[in-house]
C-alpha cells in the first residue's frame, strides 16, 4: 500500500528531556492504513518506508489516541537535510511494509 499526502510538522515534548517532531497522517489515509495493514507489536505501530524530499528511510507510524490518526516521527537528520521544521508543511510518500 502506498499513499501521498501533505502535512505540517509539529512538536511533541511531553518528555521534557527529548523533543520529538511528528506529522499526522490525514484521517482518511489513517483509516485506510488501519483497515488494510495489520498492526505490529509496539503500540499498534505499522512499519513504513517514507520519502520526504530527497530523503528515504524506514520507520513506524503510531496510532494517536487523541486524533484517531497515525503519526509519523521525522528524525532530526531528515529535517536538517530537507531544511524543514515544526510549522512547515511537507509532501510525503509513504509505503506500508
Amino acid at each position: 500500500m502506498q499513499m501521498d499526502f501533505e502535512a505540517e510538522l509539529w512538536v511533541w515534548d511531553a518528555r521534557r528531556a527529548d523533543t520529538w517532531v511528528f506529522l499526522t497522517l490525514p484521517a482518511d489515509l489513517s483509516e485506510t492504513l488501519r483497515e488494510e495493514t495489520p498492526p505490529g507489536p509496539g503500540f499498534g505501530s505499522v512499519r513504513v518506508e517514507v520519502t520526504l524530499g530527497s530523503s528515504t528511510w524506514r520507520t513506524s507510524v503510531f496510532p494517536d489516541s487523541e486524533s484517531g490518526c497515525y503519526v509519523l516521527p521525522v528524525k532530526k537528520a531528515v529535517r536538517t537535510k530537507e531544511r524543514i521544521g515544526p510549522g512547515d508543511s511537507a509532501q510525503v510518500h509513504l509505503r506500508a511494509l
